[in-house]
């Protein structure tokens, strides 16, 4: 029997009726802890529709301030946040969209030193970071630990976006497999020098937040060993098969 309240069964009402969803699945939903890395271009959507579909708790990693600049494309600030840390107007923004879901503040710097302690008690991490050292780290903490990693990544007009999972065997590479090591810093350009269109961060953040959903739920087909590519130019969507590499340093071999 179901435990929700007539407000929840209202609220999700549109979940519920999804044969793949339905009462259970959108308690399990309520009972999910997911941490978003970032509150910024892919954190805020991310944040926004994680709370709207009511996953109960919701963590966020981020140590910085609101900026001006930050507003054209991290929809979950206003204006009146600029100064503000972004953990707090996170939570704000999270509040007003559904008082069902918790919100906890990580309000540092992902680092070496913290990683392990931050993805402990969450079931998926979703990877909204803008770097090439905090994904990597994520991706070799989450493997050590088995957590899902669903990640995403945007610049200029292109998205891309997949999940992590390589301890669940040979159909599940991880990050290390196809690139061993990240690029030198100074060979990607970050948005702040090459820029970023706003509403590619919404179609992006949206997108994994979905993915996230569907991780909790163990429906649909996941991206698990595939790498979604999107450019907002032209509207094309490809998609690239991403296999295990029995040489991977963290999850090939023995590891694996």
């Amino acid at each position: 029997m179901s435990s929700l309240r007539e407000d929840q069964i209202r609220r999700y009402a549109r979940h519920i009726i999804l044969s793949e969803i339905g009462g259970e699945g959108q308690e399990t939903l309520l009972a999910a802890r997911v941490l978003v890395i970032g509150a910024g271009g892919l954190g805020a959507p991310l944040l926004q529709y994680l709370a709207a579909a009511g996953i109960g708790t919701l963590g966020v990693v981020d140590d910085d301030q609101v900026d001006l600049s930050n507003l054209q494309r991290q929809v979950i600030h206003r204006s009146s946040d600029i100064g503000v840390a972004k953990v707090d107007s996170a939570q704000r923004a999270v509040a007003a969209i559904n008082p069902d879901v918790t919100l906890i503040r990580h309000n540092e710097r992902l680092t070496e030193a913290n990683v392990a302690r931050l993805i402990a008690g969450y079931d998926v991490v979703a990877d909204g970071s803008d770097n090439f050292a905090t994904r990597y780290l994520l991706n070799d903490a989450c493997y050590g630990a088995q957590k899902i990693l669903v990640s995403a990544a945007i610049l200029r007009f292109e998205g891309q976006l997949t999940t992590f999972k390589a301890w669940q065997g040979e159909a599940h590479p991880c990050a290390r497999c196809l690139f061993p090591a990240p690029p030198p810093p100074d060979q990607v350009p970050s948005c702040a020098a090459a820029g970023v269109l706003g509403a590619l961060a919404g179609t992006m953040g949206s997108w994994q937040a979905g993915e996230v959903v569907k991780e909790i739920l163990g429906i649909g087909r996941s991206l698990s060993g595939r790498l979604v590519l999107f450019d907002a130019l032209d509207g094309s969507v490809n998609e690239m098969a991403l296999a295990k590499n029995p040489s991977c340093p963290l999850c090939g071999g023995r590891h694996g």
